[in-house]
This record gives structure tokens, C-alpha cells and sequence, in this order.
């Protein structure tokens, strides 16, 4: 046994999910820091809908494919489980309050001048790292939760950031750059 490692609590997860399995996998999750992204779309009458993500992923560069999960009981659901476009958000430090408004109020998270509308009158959020616009060509439903496959169409840079990362319930940005 390595005498310097450190001490650690174990962690047991069983097949059917009990009330301490589910806090076991909450806690180790929140453990696990994630980057910061928005994903905005339209709803069927029009009306901007929008959600933080940490689950974003890059699925394939050729063709350009990227992946986030989402609660089918989210707010956002039902225009995602309608709608063919949506515009994904990368976020930096700087974008900070940005997040927690699109992790906010439903009702609120498009009151002000931190949107635009882009690519197919689509929601695009001002002053972000980076975003694309793309069109959904799969949901995959599991449970209560939906695997959206997105192939990027457009997009564009914005200024560069430090990363806006999300670990044990709060925004953080890098401090130090680690190297070999």
C-alpha cells in the first residue's frame, strides 16, 4: 500500500438505485470539474429557451459532431425535443454571470442585452468564447434523459479566455498552468 496516498472513503454503487446510491453518485460527480457551455433554441412559438451545460462534448470532427445530455424534465425539454436547430456556447472566465443567468429563472434567462439573434433568428449569446449553430440529428432517450447529437453547421470565435470550469457546485477558472 502506498503510504503516501491519500485517505479516501469508498464509494459502492448497486444496480437499482437506492436514496444512498444516488447521493454516492451525485457526490463523486460533483467532484468531476466540467467545462461551462450554453445551449440556446427557439421554442415553437418562437420564444427563445436556453440552459447551462456540462455535459458537452465533442462527438466526431469529420463531420463536425457534438453531444450534451440533458433532463427531459429540464424547462427547455420540450422545445429541444421539438425544434431542429440550436446554438452551443462555449464559456470563459468572464462569462461567469452569464451562466448563472442561464442557469437561473426560466422566465429571466433572456431579459437584458446578453443575446442577439443569429443563424435562423436563433438566440446567440454576446461576448462568449466561442459558439455553434447547428442542427440536431439525433435524440438518444435514456430514462429520464435525452443524449442530443448535434452536426455544427456555423459558428465563430470570440475574444479568448481563461475556461470557466464547474466542480462542487461553483464556478471556477484555472489558476496555474500545469506542465511536464
Amino acid at each position: 500500500m502506498n503510504e503516501s496516498a491519500p485517505a479516501s472513503s469508498s464509494i459502492t454503487f448497486s444496480d437499482a438505485a437506492t436514496p444512498e446510491d444516488l447521493l454516492s453518485f451525485k457526490q463523486a460527480f460533483r467532484r468531476h470539474a466540467a467545462g461551462v457551455a450554453v445551449i440556446t433554441a427557439l421554442d415553437s412559438s418562437g420564444t427563445p429557451v436556453g440552459f447551462t451545460a456540462t455535459s458537452l462534448a465533442s462527438l466526431s470532427a469529420v463531420p463536425p459532431l457534438a453531444t450534451f445530455n440533458m433532463a427531459r424534465s429540464a424547462s427547455s425539454w420540450p422545445a429541444l425535443a421539438e425544434t431542429d436547430r440550436l446554438v452551443i456556447h462555449m464559456l470563459g472566465r468572464r462569462n461567469r454571470g452569464l451562466a448563472q443567468i442561464m442557469a437561473g429563472p426560466a422566465a429571466e434567462r433572456f431579459s437584458g442585452d446578453h443575446w442577439t439573434p443569429g443563424p435562423h433568428d436563433l438566440p446567440v449569446l454576446t461576448d462568449v468564447t466561442a459558439w455553434m449553430q447547428g442542427r440536431i440529428i439525433e435524440r438518444v432517450l435514456v430514462h429520464n434523459s435525452a443524449v442530443v447529437v448535434v452536426q455544427i453547421e456555423t459558428g465563430a470565435l470570440g475574444p479568448i479566455d481563461a475556461p470557466l470550469l464547474y466542480h462542487e457546485r461553483f464556478y471556477h477558472a484555472p489558476g496555474d498552468v500545469l506542465s511536464d
